[in-house]
């Protein structure tokens, strides 16, 4: 090792490099570093890594699809590559190829199974994390198919079942039906994905069991099929089965250079399956369709958490009950029940112990994500696992901190003795990374970091600042609960001193940018990143509610950085934004600002049909352009907004109902029970002769607080908290 340390490698790869003509790395590293402030930490690692991933199968992509259009690819593929098509793509400068415009899936699956089978668009299952997919297809006697994936006429839904979470996917064509439904259920040997085909045509032909050797994120490499001698299952890659209701009548099987499968439907020859070195081998198990007669199959696949534990899991129906008491949304607009609903399912199946951002490219434990996805557990009422998940990694002290905090806050109960050093040790860790104040443009900041990667480069950014003070803050608090308060006393000192700075900082840049709005970092121009700024507003409420800072930078945001009434984001993301759009919506609601309604209706808009989101959406396609293909975040978000239409927390008191439409008030609204700082709360809203009642009922931690009823349209009330209900006018009424 020390004599790899004495080696000109500097001098050695220049040279290599230029001697073939190629750009000198070491000067080309060195002029990206002068685009970003230095920082201990260029790109975190879990990035580099996952980046690496996804442009390697990119470039495997790059070199199988566009040489096969023939071939029956996944929807984004179909898409992407039609030039006649929104999704287009050129290829000829890319060196790998990558889902940029449908990055859409549903994950299927039970609490607490750590195992998430993804369904696309078109019901294409991938029943394994990153493996091969199964599809079904009718081909006819007379040579007509029906293909999902290039049918013009599908739609696909999401069953909310008391004991089901069902991906159902509708495709047709003339004279052809098919309908396939994707779910995990508890089998005789463990959980399975069940894929349910029904399909019927008017003509003699097979219903399609096709094994792809690819998913939504492109090439998944199948080197060997094998069907059973009593012909009910394959074996893929001589481990995974793929277990079949009935024996499969007819069966083919191709390889790479033999062609896609779909090419050999009507082969006469039966083939029981093979090998292929390249790995895209492909297969076809048919079932005979009668004339004008359904026909169903059914396709099970045992899925397995990974690191091979034995697969732990509890049905809908228990954890449905098991969190009876969460929080309800009954509003008129069916749309957003529907999408609440479906967004706790999405935080229940993504808390399985760690709590992940995705099914899929974010099947990882990431604490900037984890933080907001576990405040709104605790808001939803879905506490225990809010609770379980603070076991994880900490990467952000001061969201961490926070998190903890609000789960003491919500639940009414003491941080838990096993926090206690690491609370401490949180901030502690704070303290120690500001720099020292001298005065300067970043005196007693945080140091430059590279933060949330969708603000941009390395910075010194007022997200990790605003961020550091409440985990001060969060910190001081769960300590004087302890018993501490000589520790929390000069945590709150800490704290208010580098709020101090920050605000000395915001003056600076007010004066640079020539207006109030908070730019993503001291020296930043206005831009996108600025986004970041609006956690000091929401969830962190550090700055008033009317702060013109943080109502200027919604306003700038709106004016420069939206498509419509969705934020694009233009950096890394590059599409509009569900969960950051929200964050605005937030910021416009608590500073009584009535724009913010049209933006929840719009992120109601760019949902799925199955009620998701993926983390950045296409302008054009509505496809998702970016991350993971359900963000859980912005799930989390949407449960949220929900919240705040009803209730939240300011200062001292709670607000209700300031978010409430008032198209909604001829009818019986209600949420709850809430959890809250002050304890959980149930709002009702119902008209009463010619008037409205606002009615709430609290199971309160200690002495009920002061509420603010804010219903629009109708002049404000307050209470000292001892009354639950209050009789309001309408302003217009005469």
């Amino acid at each position: 090792m020390l004599r790899f340390r004495w080696l000109p490698w500097r001098f050695v790869l220049r040279r290599v490099a230029r001697a073939h003509g190629f750009l000198d790395p070491i000067a080309l590293l060195s002029h990206l570093r002068r685009l970003m402030q230095p920082s201990e930490v260029a790109e975190p690692v879990e990035l580099l890594r996952a980046g690496v991933v996804l442009h390697a199968r990119g470039l495997v992509n790059s070199r199988v699809i566009q040489h096969n259009l023939d071939w029956v690819w996944p929807y984004w593929v179909e898409r992407q590559f039609d030039p006649l098509d929104a999704a287009f793509v050129p290829r000829a400068f890319s060196i790998t190829h990558i889902n940029l415009t449908h990055r859409n899936w549903t994950a299927v699956g039970l609490p607490d199974l750590d195992a998430f089978p993804i369904v696309d668009p078109r019901g294409l299952v991938t029943p394994i994390t990153d493996g091969f997919s199964l599809d079904a297809w009718i081909v006819t006697d007379g040579g007509r198919t029906l293909l999902p994936s290039r049918s013009a006429a599908a739609v696909q839904r999401l069953d909310l079942e008391p004991d089901a979470l069902r991906v159902v996917t509708e495709s047709r064509e003339e004279g052809l039906f098919l309908t396939t439904a994707a779910e995990v259920v508890e089998a005789e040997h463990g959980p399975v994905c069940r894929l349910r085909i029904s399909a019927r045509a008017g003509e003699a032909g097979h219903v399609v069991v096709a094994l792809r050797p690819c998913n939504p994120e492109g090439i998944s490499f199948v080197h060997e099929i094998r069907l059973a001698g009593d012909r009910r299952s394959w074996v893929v890659n001589g481990e995974t089965p793929v277990r079949f209701g009935a024996p499969v009548e007819r069966h083919r099987f191709s390889t790479y250079h033999q062609g896609d499968v779909h090419i050999h439907l009507r082969d006469t020859a039966d083939q029981p399956g093979g090998e292929c070195d390249v790995g895209l081998a492909t297969a076809a198990a048919l079932f005979a369709l009668e004339p004008g007669q359904p026909r169903e199959v059914t396709v099970e696949v045992p899925v397995r958490p990974e690191g091979g534990e034995p697969p732990v899991s509890v049905p809908w129906r228990r954890a449905l009950q098991d969190h009876a008491g969460h929080a309800q949304l009954n509003v008129p607009d069916a749309r957003y029940r529907f999408l609440y609903d479906a967004a706790l399912r999405t935080l229940i199946l993504h808390s399985p112990g760690d709590v992940y951002p995705g099914p899929y490219t974010y099947r990882r434990f990431w604490y900037r994500d984890a933080a907001f996805i576990i405040n709104a557990l605790l808001c939803a009422g879905l506490t225990d696992r809010a609770e379980r998940a603070q076991d994880g990694e900490w990467d952000s002290n001061g969201e961490a901190l926070w998190a903890l905090e609000r789960f003491c806050a919500l639940t009414g109960r003491a941080p838990k003795a096993a926090w206690r050093q690491a609370i401490r040790s949180g901030a502690r860790w704070i303290l120690k990374k500001r720099m020292r104040d001298d005065g300067s443009l970043y005196g007693g900041l945080l140091p430059a970091g590279f933060s949330a990667e969708h603000l941009g480069p390395n910075d010194y950014y007022y997200w990790d600042d605003f961020w550091g003070v409440q985990g001060l803050r969060s910190a001081a608090r769960m300590l004087r609960a302890d018993g501490d308060a000589g520790a929390a006393d000069r945590l709150e000192r800490d704290a208010e001193d580098f709020l101090k700075v920050i605000e000395r900082s915001l003056a600076r840049a007010a004066d640079r940018v020539r207006r109030p709005a908070i730019p993503a970092a001291p020296s930043r121009r206005l831009d996108a990143g600025a986004v970041g700024s609006l956690v000091a507003g929401y969830p962190l409420q550090l700055l008033p509610a009317d702060d013109p800072r943080l109502v200027d930078t919604a306003a700038y945001l709106m004016d420069h950085c939206f498509v419509g009434d969705g934020f694009f984001q233009d950096m890394v993301h590059s599409g509009i934004n569900a969960y950051l759009t929200l964050h605005v919506a937030q910021v416009l609601l608590r500073a009584g600002e009535p724009r913010f309604a049209g933006l929840v209706r719009h992120v109601a808009e760019l949902a799925t049909p199955t009620g998701q989101w993926p983390e950045a959406i296409h302008p054009h396609t509505g496809g998702g352009c970016m991350g993971d293909g359900q963000h859980v975040w912005a799930a989390a978000e949407w449960v949220m907004m929900m919240r705040s239409l009803f209730v939240r927390e300011e200062g001292d008191r709670l607000v209700l109902c300031q978010g409430l439409d008032p198209a909604w008030l001829d009818s019986p609204l209600s949420f709850g029970p809430a959890p809250t700082r002050f304890g959980k709360v149930t709002v009702n809203v119902r008209p009463d002769d010619g008037r409205t009642l606002v009615t709430w009922h609290g199971w309160w931690h200690g002495a009920a607080p002061e509420v603010e009823v804010r219903l629009p349209g109708h002049a404000p009330a307050r209470t000292g908290g001892q009354e639950e209900k209050v009789h309001l006018t309408r302003e217009d009424a005469s």
